[in-house]
This record gives C-alpha cells, structure tokens and sequence, in this order.
C-alpha cells in the first residue's frame, strides 16, 4: 500500500514534468488572432485612404507643376524671346517695320557720328523719304551734344524739317534745364517744337512733386515760342508718372520698340520704334520714327 501510494505519486510528478516540458504545436486560439485581424483591417483601411487621397495629392502637384511651367514658358517668351526676337530680326537684316504709315523720321546725336548728309539725302525708310529729323540738343543744365550745332544746320540745308530735344535730369532744377535749352538751341519758324526727353525720376520725389517739375520745364519753354513742346518716354513711363489729364494737352512722342503695332491707348504723335534701324551715309545703328498724321500736318505742328 504504501509502495503503491509511492507510485502513484512519482506518476503523477512525472506526467506533470513531461506537460511543462512538452513544446507548443504552433497553434493559436481563435482569440488571440483578432488583434493582429484588427491590425491588418485597419492597414487595408489606411491604405485606401492613403491611395484615394495619395492619387488626389499627386494629382494636384502634377496640375500646379504643368500649371507653373506653362506660365514660366510665356514669361520667358514674352519678356525675352519676343522682344528679342524683334530686335534680331532688326539687327541682322529681316527688320518687319510698322506699315500703314507715311511720314518717317529718324533721331540722331554724337552717337552716329559723322553723318555723310549726301548720302542720307537719298535714304529711304520703308520705301518712304525721311522727312524730319530730331536731334539731341542738351542735357541737365550743362551738357551740350558735340554734334548738335553741325547736325542742326545740316539738317536745314538738306531741306528735313528739323526739331532738337533735352535730356531731362534729376541732378539739377527744371528751371535750370529749362534756361540751359534756351540759351543754347535756336529753333526758329518752321522747327518742330521743343522736345522734353524725360525717362527717369527720382526715387527720393513724389510722383506729384516730379510732375510739377516737369510742368515747370513745360511752361517755361512754351512760353519762349508760344508751342506746347513735345513730350518723348516710353508708355509705360508715361503710364506710371505722367498719367495725368494736364498732360494729354502736349503732343506725346513714344518709344516703344520691336512690336508690330503700338499698345499705347492714348493719343500719340510720333512713335520711335526702333533703335537698330540702319541708313546709308550713317555709320552704325540710328532710331526710325513715325509721325501719326500726314505731311500736311506735321507742317502744321511746327513753330510759326
């Protein structure tokens, strides 16, 4: 009995040693499986979202990118490759200049300089006589252009209607200038009026403190010869600094270069629409001008 008890007992130990060392089948409850289901579910359901909202942000960066390189593509084009290309053509022989237009002009001053008159005479511009020719005259309140005295009496001898213009500058007063041109520029019946070249203002000055400026000069002048004298900038200077009703009463003289037509909505009288234009008897390159009317009128605008 007590032999048997013993036995029983060492059994008993033996098959609980041989369960604590026996290896896991690799089995797992059903319970301990829906977690990583639950993981796995949520995966499917963020990788959904992911792809349905991954596709709209990629969708959105390729549209913002082409959107981009679009408007690069015309920038560039429009600011360089157009101008440039317009100037191309004008440097290198297929120059296409504004038709519709008879009265051609040109400007010139030491730039050019020597100027064979002789053979300027028979320049042509667009099939068209030159007609008149403008010339810088003076600058600030001191300069005077080498060549204006010897151009300005040639210009009358060869029979062009002539006309002289100042350099404005923001280093002395317009009174100063305005004196300076007078003194120094004898324009006389038959010229075209007085010419203000203005294309740049202070950065230190109101916009209505240069305009006053500008009107200062404009006054003066017109008062010596009894004709509003003509204003020349670019029009998006004009635009910008001279866009006012009290200066729509002077004839405006535009510069606005390589296009086929003029984007100026206003009224205008000459427009400068080349400095790559090319004549017999001047050495190098000279701006080509229009006047915006007929002979007749152009006769009319000069000095009595």
């Amino acid at each position: 009995m007590r032999f048997g008890c013993l036995y029983i007992y060492n059994k008993l130990n033996h098959d609980n040693q041989q369960k604590k060392n026996r290896k896991p089948t690799g089995r797992r409850s059903s319970t301990k499986h829906r977690p990583v289901t639950k993981r796995r579910s949520e995966h499917k359901l963020g990788g959904l979202f992911g792809l349905l909202f991954g596709t709209r942000a990629r969708l959105a960066w390729w549209t913002g990118g082409i959107l981009i390189a679009v408007a690069y593509v015309w920038a560039f084009y429009y600011f360089f490759v157009g101008p440039f290309g317009f100037r191309w053509r004008a440097l290198y022989g297929d120059a296409n200049y504004p038709g519709g237009y008879e009265i051609r002009g040109i400007d010139i001053s030491h730039y050019q300089g020597d100027i064979d008159w002789d053979q300027l005479q028979n320049a042509m511009i667009e099939k068209c006589p030159i007609r008149f020719i403008v010339m810088k005259a003076t600058e600030g309140s001191s300069k005077i252009d080498p060549s204006f005295k010897y151009n300005f009496k040639q210009a009358l001898e060869y029979g062009y209607i002539r006309g002289a213009y100042h350099f404005w500058s923001n280093h002395s007063s317009a009174r100063q200038q305005a004196y300076f041109f007078l003194n120094n520029v004898p324009l006389e019946s038959g010229d075209l009026p007085p010419v203000l070249d203005v294309e740049h203002k202070p950065k230190d000055k109101s916009v209505e403190d240069f305009q006053q400026d500008i009107l200062t000069w404009l006054h003066i002048v017109e008062d010596r010869y009894h004709v509003k004298p003509i204003i020349y900038t670019y029009y998006k200077f004009k635009k910008q600094y001279l866009d006012t009703p009290v200066f729509d009463d002077y004839p405006y003289w535009i510069a606005h270069y390589y296009v086929d037509k003029i984007e100026y909505q206003g009224e205008w009288k000459f427009w400068q629409h080349t400095d790559a234009g090319k004549l017999p008897g001047i050495k190098g390159y000279v701006d080509f001008n229009i006047y915006n009317g007929s002979f007749y009128d152009l006769k009319r605008l000069c000095i009595d």
